[in-house]
């Protein structure tokens, strides 16, 4: 009687686990932009007071304009730059320089602010991991 029990508090278990790992996300809204993820496009290690690129890939409805790509990092920021590089694909991707001035591990965290309905409206933040070497 006792594993007729566990088993079926088991497969309980397991029904709701993969029942919530499919859960699709909201459809976007109509306008929206919504970032999925951020990460360095360089081959090579970071180097301090040396410019990389990182590349954050977002989905949007339509093709939003796009301000600023702003960035948290070494508990500094916002450091907002002007965007560029834009490609609306599915995922959409954004190309920003920047240059990191201290050395070691840093969480870079980042959000766009685009226009929609007329006014500046900013995004979901995304972060990656990130170390400079000096």
């Amino acid at each position: 009687m006792r594993s007729i029990l566990i088993s079926i508090l088991l497969g309980g278990m397991m029904l709701l686990v993969s029942s919530c790992a499919t859960v699709p996300t909201k459809p976007l809204a109509s306008g929206e932009l919504r970032l999925l993820s951020i990460n360095s496009t360089e081959k090579m290690e970071i180097k301090i007071h040396v410019p990389f690129e990182v590349k954050i890939n977002f989905e949007a409805d339509g093709k939003p304009e796009i301000r600023n790509a702003c960035f948290y990092w070494a508990g500094d920021g916002p450091h907002c730059f002007k965007v560029t590089d834009v490609d609306y694909g599915s995922p959409g991707a954004i190309k920003v320089k920047l240059t990191l001035t201290r050395p070691g591990s840093h969480a870079l965290e980042s959000y766009v602010v685009y226009t929609r309905e007329g006014k500046g409206q900013p995004t979901n933040i995304v972060s990656t991991n990130l170390r400079a070497l000096q």
